[in-house]
C-alpha cells in the first residue's frame, strides 16, 4: 500500500500564492508518478497537474500552465505544488495521487492511491 498526506491547503487573496506538499510513504511506493487533482463544490474532480518518477516529465491542466509548477524531491518522497497568481477559480479541495507506473497520465482512473485532500480557498 501508499498512504499520501497533503499539506499546505489554506485561505489566501486573489493573487497569491500556496505551496501544497503531498509525503508519500508505505511499502509499495518507489518509482510511482504522482499527481494533483482537485475538487470544487458540486462539480466534478479534475486534473491539474502531473509529474513522472523521473521529474523531468510534467504535465499541467491548460486552466494552470504558467501559474502552478509541480516538482518532486524522491529522496524525501514528496511531490511539491507550487501555485501563483491564484484566482477564485481555483477554490477546491486539493488531492495528491499516486499511480502504480512511473509514467504520468492526466486521468483519474489512472491513480490507484489518494490523499485525504486539502481545502484551498481563495478570496477575491
Amino acid at each position: 500500500q501508499v498512504q499520501l498526506v497533503e499539506f499546505g491547503g489554506g485561505l489566501v487573496q486573489a493573487g497569491g500564492s500556496l505551496r501544497l506538499s503531498c509525503e508519500a510513504s508505505g511499502r509499495a511506493f518507489g518509482r510511482n508518478a504522482m499527481g494533483w487533482f482537485r475538487q470544487a463544490p458540486e462539480k466534478e474532480r479534475e486534473f491539474v497537474a502531473a509529474i513522472n518518477w523521473n521529474p523531468d516529465g510534467t504535465y499541467y491542466a491548460d486552466s494552470v500552465k504558467g501559474r502552478f509548477t509541480i516538482s518532486r524531491d524522491n529522496v524525501r518522497n514528496t511531490v511539491y505544488l507550487q501555485m501563483n497568481s491564484l484566482k477564485p477559480e481555483d477554490t477546491a479541495v486539493y488531492y495528491c495521487a499516486a499511480r502504480r507506473y512511473p509514467v504520468a497520465i492526466t486521468t483519474i482512473l489512472g491513480y490507484e492511491y489518494w490523499g485525504q485532500g486539502t481545502q484551498v480557498t481563495v478570496s477575491s
